[in-house]
């Protein structure tokens, strides 16, 4: 916290107020202070490490340089609390709020549905803020980089987008620029082109038509524009007037001292060099993006921090003769800022270096940490895979270094950086400005940056490459290549560029240069990073870009005096063009409701999700957002370091002198039973044994949470190794297999085989994925003083199980124990079981201590402890037929479950249901073995195992077409169920609408004609292919566990007609509450506004199923209505003597005569029921189905892939409001972008995980979804299983987006064909750059052979 600090007084504001803060402690940051001291926890933690947006404000100040008052975007989990003097802040509470009125910014993202579990909300708002405050009339593209710093992980972007480009001067109808090319408006107009809905404009089934032809009206308006209120510059909060009087006065140096760090703000340059003089360790930090970072997550200590933000000599720009110097304090948006301004005035021959910059820049970080990240500190950080220092290194940047001494100069070269994070400055040396030089005649400049993720990505392999050329020739007089992500720093191909010097820029140049490069930028196979063939492969394709973009300018500039453009093939062009994204397009289609439905009656409109403005306003309350209690401690865990191991001894003698430190616990204080878990074999703390990374052994209690983690961090564990499992390949290697192993068989799979004209056998890896909720796992405890009642607010989805497990560890009946669910930021199915784990501790903390405790996890060890989604291995054998026809599949199914059962059985279950996906197998055998390793348990995510089940469908779907030589829509077709059928479950298929989908969606994406062109395309290019794939979605509807297919509800009715609901399901973004709402409003005939949902509890319905498998409206909405309908009951007499009377008057009079008003809601899904040795029953209630058509370009040099275009057409039924479910298609859809083409976990071969936070693990970006968006919800078909003729539709969409993968490996295929390869190749998910780049092989690839697997080891494993 703020206090504990002695020094100078801190002033600055926020939102307005003045704040004067006289006890610093320099680690605090600005989230801690604005949600712990002041309260405003509008403001969120998502992550810690400035990757993920959640905790956005806007920062204002009086900026010298610029002599003007700026307001910039920044990340205030980092931003260090000592940096904000004379400094106001603006937190998402500052803007609006819902008692008096929604900035426009908060108004737009509720009523375009953009907010879900709301967690992100605020950040994404603030984002906004700060753009509009700088730009009152953005374009598109500014919007569209203002969220670089931003994650949502529930809505998909779309409407975040949609509703926020309203903004826009360029805004048009569907998202292109108004009337501009690809508007819908003039796509309208030219009938070749597609229409507004996606159809040919005007022509057959086109939306416009079927208004008049059919009675059902189409709609693609979610909401009304015209109803946001205008922005008003004027109205926005001043900029404190006592600020710009300050501004005049002399600053004096200030310093402030906490428990372990001192931060000194110095005013002067003699100031700061006399500090670093007699304080060489320390560090100078500006935006506290590095150390900040490096505090926190890497425990490091820095006793002493110099801000070097006030010295004049440090925060300057120049123009000079050579340049354009920089202080280097600087902010990376201020240079961005200067050079594009360079950039667009100088002759572009001397802006080359300047453009290489801003084209990293475009893609560092995200705005928030740029906006604060400084130029100096960018350099000094020597991070091996800096985005610039490889610029500034081939540019030969020279720095001007001060200390006591004087001043020096010196180059970027490759002696600048002698070491790991090390440079050539002396201990007491400081940077003082940067020179970034012009460029000059006949030279050329470029700088590539490969990463997982386009958007706010660390390098995986970075360069800055220059040439200068003889006078009027292509003779090279000197070059440098430089690269990051090649050893422990940047390094210069020194060999390779005194090889390349007089010579001529020509094909057997560019040949030698990569066999040098090979050579020179060599790595060994167990290089830290990993990923080693690609990053050898990328040193090379990097080179060969530059040398083609380098060919292109000579040849224009040598005015065709040479034989240059003979040299560069048409074909070759695209592979010299930058990364560029269109701006989003999108047309949302639902059936209207029908005419004469009545106003009040939602059920079917798009109703806002009913906690939308709140959230936008940060008035939502999350389980960390509740006040903290009077004599509240804070509980860090202590977890295992090894992934198998014995405990030897846990000392925990030096917590004692860690200040607040109140005491330790472990499994000796537990009350009840240490055993839990869903299969009873887990335990609540390690006791003797260890078997994963993050096995929690005990916790540590102190008085603040800072407290509680430096205790932690002190408690000293001596492990016995063991030998840890931690593949799925090792478990099947020992045999390392839980017990129970399922099968469904169905025919003869033998004769199919022997009937079959052809036999293919495969394999494919299926990668696990993190959750990645923004809100992590968290737990308030509250013991309530007698007879063992305690009351716990938790993030959960499951509150029956949480109530059980922390009764069974406090030796308690389930009647002592109340668990609470206001809401949370977003599930996924974490919060299904795995959240246990922590509410277990935090309850017997409290039970300990008697005092309420609270614990919320960072993101570093929620992701290390929770698990995740499984990683599977499907291993098939095929037979077909000649014209693609399915005769008989043999399957595998190896899944890795980790170290406890968990859920893990029934993800399996539903894999081996979902093995078919939509096609019609006649002889099925099939087998299912969840491996037991070293690994945190994995446990339930959106699709529980199904799109693990599909996509191994899809793969040897895929491998038959390209076998049989025949388009994959065709085969994909062909064995596609039809109505009636008998899956190999042998459930019958009624209402089988995938037929219908997939006509649709092959006719609305154009799909054949948009195949031509692609086709096309790929003639016409060598390095940039494109690849489209179409495929169907059949998921099983409830849960496979029958007897969880239950659900309660309780209704009140109060004298004022008011109506408070409850039932058993949680709200975590997905719009349950609203729907109940919806589902009551028209059950009861009164309109929303009277009812109310205040939370989910285990003392209002009890014994509830978790909020999982997609089942909750269908059992929830049906208890509801039961409930509503036995208060209609009630009501009826009453009713009928006075059938004009109001609600309320009908409810005041049942009163009157006491008749009850409290009513509780039962319903169970019937008939459900499956037996595994006879294959027999009904597992599923319904199904849900979709179809989807993607379209992808990949770059075959980097394996880049941009997503260009996705048609989705899904079945829901009869939707209870198409706002919510086309925001749940699309949020599935990019969560499965994420699973199949992004998100890969990393383990070291022990067993320790690395990707653990957003630096490491990459969810999709808003720059990640296809450029053109377009959902439909099939019309015209009511499913009679569930409440008011809908379906379920949470997790059904979300294997879609394996047409994404598909597209990819199409686009592949494309490439591999050049190199004469067309025989089917594996390609395991996710489709990363690393993966795409490997598969497309050429001649780099060639010049980059594999290491043999076995003679080393490698750096990570998969799972």
């Amino acid at each position: 916290m703020a206090s504990g600090g002695t020094g100078d007084e801190l002033v600055f504001f926020v939102n307005g107020k003045k704040v004067v803060e006289k006890n610093v402690d320099p680690e605090t940051t600005l989230l801690i202070y604005l949600r712990r001291k002041l309260g405003l926890c509008g403001t969120k933690l998502g992550c810690g490490e400035g990757g993920c947006g959640a905790c956005t404000v806007m920062i204002s100040k009086y900026d010298n340089l610029q002599k003007k008052i700026i307001h910039y975007s920044a990340n205030a989990c980092l931003f260090p609390i000592c940096a904000l003097h004379h400094v106001a802040v603006t937190t998402v509470e500052g803007i609006g709020n819902t008692k008096t009125r929604l900035h426009p910014a908060q108004e737009r993202i509720a009523k375009s549905h953009g907010s879900q579990c709301g967690f992100c909300t605020p950040g994404i708002v603030m984002s906004m803020y700060a753009l509009l405050r700088n730009a009152p009339e953005p374009n598109m593209e500014e919007i569209e980089d203002a969220f670089q710093g931003n994650l949502c992980r529930c809505t998909g972007y779309r409407p975040i987008l949609e509703g926020y480009r309203t903004f826009a001067k360029d805004w048009g109808c569907c998202g292109r620029a108004a009337n501009g090319p690809g508007c819908c408006k003039t796509e309208k107009e030219n009938s070749a082109n597609q229409g507004c809905c996606g159809k040919r404009g005007n022509g057959p089934s086109c939306c416009m038509n079927e208004k008049e032809e059919n009675a059902v009206t189409i709609s693609s308006s979610l909401f009304n524009p015209a109803e946001f209120q205008p922005l008003d510059p004027t109205q926005e909060p001043i900029f404190p007037p006592e600020l710009l009087t300050q501004n005049s006065k002399p600053l004096k140096q200030l310093c402030f001292k906490g428990e372990r760090v001192m931060w000194i703000q110095p005013t002067t340059l003699q100031e700061l060099v006399a500090l670093k003089a007699q304080h060489p360790s320390a560090k100078l930090v500006v935006g506290n993006t590095e150390v900040g970072i490096e505090m926190r997550l890497k425990n490091m200590l820095y006793p002493v921090i110099l801000a070097p933000a006030w010295i004049p000599e440090m925060n300057f720009v120049q123009h000079t003769d050579k340049g354009i110097a920089f202080g280097a304090s600087c902010t990376l948006s201020l240079v961005e800022k200067v050079l594009s301004k360079a950039v667009a005035e100088l002759p572009p021959y001397k802006t080359e270096v300047f453009k290489a910059v801003l084209e990293q820049l475009r893609w560092f970080a995200g705005l928030q940490i740029r906006n604060v990240a400084s130029l100096g500190g960018n350099i000094m950080t020597a991070s091996p895979i800096s985005d610039l220092n490889p610029v500034f290194m081939a540019s030969e940047t020279q720095l001007t270094l001060a200390s006591t001494e004087g001043k020096r100069i010196v180059t970027v070269d490759e002696k600048f950086f002698t070491g790991y994070r090390k440079t050539m400055l002396k201990p007491e040396e400081i940077l003082l400005s940067i020179e970034i030089p012009y460029s000059r005649k006949g030279e050329y400049f470029s700088a590539f940056k490969q990463a997982t993720r386009r958007e706010d990505d660390i390098a995986i392999v970075t360069c800055g490459m220059r040439v200068l050329f003889q006078e009027d020739s292509h003779r090279v007089q000197k070059i440098k290549l430089s690269y990051g992500g090649m050893a422990p720093t940047t390094v210069l191909a020194v060999k390779t560029c005194q090889k390349l010097t007089g010579r001529d820029w020509n094909e057997k140049l560019m040949q030698e240069a990569c066999h040098l490069l090979a050579d020179e930028m060599n790595l060994s196979p167990s290089a830290p990073g990993g990923m080693v063939d690609f990053r050898r492969i990328l040193t090379l394709s990097f080179f060969f870009k530059f040398y083609l973009t380098v060919l292109q300018k000579l040849s224009q500039q040598l005015n065709g005096n040479n034989n240059l453009s003979e040299m560069l093939p048409s074909s070759y062009l695209s592979a010299t063009e930058l990364f560029h994204k269109d701006p989003i397009a999108n047309v949302q289609l639902f059936q209207e409701v029908p005419p004469g439905q009545a106003v009040e009656d939602t059920v079917g409109r798009p109703l806002m999700h009913l906690s939308a403005a709140k959230q936008a306003c940060g008035e939502a309350v999350y389980c960390d957002d509740i006040p903290h209690y009077e004599n509240e401690l804070y509980c860090t865990l202590v977890t295992s370091t090894k992934a198998h191991a014995k405990i030897i001894s846990v000392d925990t003698t030096e917590t004692q002198s860690v200040p607040g430190f109140v005491c330790f616990i472990s499994a000796k204080d537990i009350p009840g039973s240490n055993v839990t878990g869903i299969a009873n074999d887990e335990t609540v703390f390690a006791d003797d044994t260890v078997t994963c990374v993050g096995h929690i052994i005990g916790g540590v209690l102190a008085d603040t949470q800072e407290h509680s983690r430096k205790a932690a961090k002190a408690v000293k564990i001596k492990y016995e190794d063991l030998t840890p499992i931690v593949t799925i390949e090792e478990a099947i290697e020992k045999k390392s297999f839980f017990k129970r192993i399922r099968k469904i068989n169905k025919g003869n799979v033998q004769k199919g085989f022997e009937e079959s004209d052809h036999i293919l056998e495969g394999e494919m890896y299926i990668g696990g994925q993190e959750h990645f909720y923004l809100e992590t796992h968290c737990t308030v405890a509250v013991p309530k003083g007698e007879d063992g009642e305690m009351e716990l607010f938790v993030s959960t989805q499951n509150l029956t199980k949480t109530q059980e497990f922390v009764a069974n560890v406090l030796g308690v009946p389930s009647n002592r124990i109340l668990i609470r669910v206001k809401r949370m930021g977003g599930g996924f199915g974490g919060k299904e079981t795995r959240n246990t784990i922590l509410s277990t501790v935090v309850a017997v903390a409290a039970f300990k201590t008697g005092c309420p405790v609270r614990c919320m996890l960072d993101r570093d060890e929620d992701m290390l402890i929770s698990g995740g989604r499984h990683p599977f291995l499907g291993q098939y054998k095929v037979g077909f037929m000649n014209n693609g026809k399915v005769n008989s599949l043999e399957v595998s199914y190896y899944s890795n479950g980790g170290n406890s059962v968990d859920l893990s059985y029934g993800v399996m279950e539903r894999a081996l249901f979902h093995l078919d996906n939509a096609y019609n197998i006649p002889n099925v055998s099939s087998l299912g073995i969840v491996c037991k390793t070293n690994l945190s348990s994995n446990t339930a995510f959106r699709g529980f195992g199904g799109p693990q089940g599909m996509m191994i469908a899809e793969c040897w779907m895929h491998d038959i077409a390209m076998k049989c030589g025949l388009p994959a829509e065709q085969v994909r077709k062909l064995n596609l169920y039809n109505e009636g059928d008998l899956t190999h479950f042998n459930q019958k298929l009624e209402g089988f609408t995938v037929q219908r989908c997939w006509e649709e969606c092959l006719e609305s994406s154009n799909y054949h004609a948009r195949r031509k062109l692609i086709d096309e395309f790929n003639r016409q290019n060598r390095w940039k292919k494109r690849g489209m794939a179409i495929i169907p979605t059949k998921f099983g509807i409830s849960f496979t566990v029958p007897f969880l297919n239950q659900a309660g509800a309780l209704l009140h009715v109060y004298t004022d007609g008011s109506v408070l609901l409850t039932h058993g399901g949680t709200e975590m973004g997905q719009g349950l509450h609203t729907k109940m709402i919806q589902v009551a409003s028209r059950t009861l005939g009164i309109p929303t506004s009277k009812i109310y949902i205040s939370e989910t509890s285990t003392n209002t319905v009890p014994n509830t199923s978790p909020t999982a498998a997609s089942v909750s409206s269908d059992i929830n909405g049906m208890a509801v209505y039961n409930a509503c309908q036995t208060i209609l009951k009630r009501l009826k007499p009453f009713k009928q003597s006075n059938p004009k009377g109001s609600w309320e008057d009908w409810i005041q009079a049942a009163y009157v005569n006491c008749v009850s008003l409290s009513a509780t809601g039962f319903y169970r899904m019937p008939d459900l029921g499956y037996d595994f040795d006879k294959n027999e029953g009904k597992p599923f209630c319904y199904f849900t189905y979709g179809v989807a058509s993607s379209e992808v370009e990949i770059d075959c040099l980097t394996g880049d892939h941009k997503n260009l275009r996705t048609d989705i057409v899904m079945d829901v039924g009869t939707s209870l409001n198409p706002a919510i479910d086309i925001g749940q298609i699309e949020g599935a859809f990019v969560q499965g972008i994420g699973l199949f083409t992004l998100e890969e976990l990393r383990y070291s071969p022990e067993g320790n995980l690395y990707t653990r936070g957003p630096g490491m693990y990459k969810i999709p970006a808003f720059g990640d979804i296809p450029s053109e968006f377009y959902v439909s919800l099939l019309r015209n078909c009511p499913n009679s299983k569930a409440i008011y003729s809908s379906k379920a539709v949470g997790e059904p969409p979300l294997f879609l987006s394996a047409s994404v993968f598909y597209a990819i490996k199409d686009a592949i295929f494309s490439a591999r064909r050049e190199s004469g390869l067309t025989e089917p190749f594996r390609l395991d998910s996710p489709a990363t750059p690393e993966r795409i780049r490997n598969a497309c092989v050429d001649i780099f690839t060639k010049l980059c052979p594999s290491a043999e697997p076995g003679t080393f080891k490698p750096w990570s494993v998969r799972a």
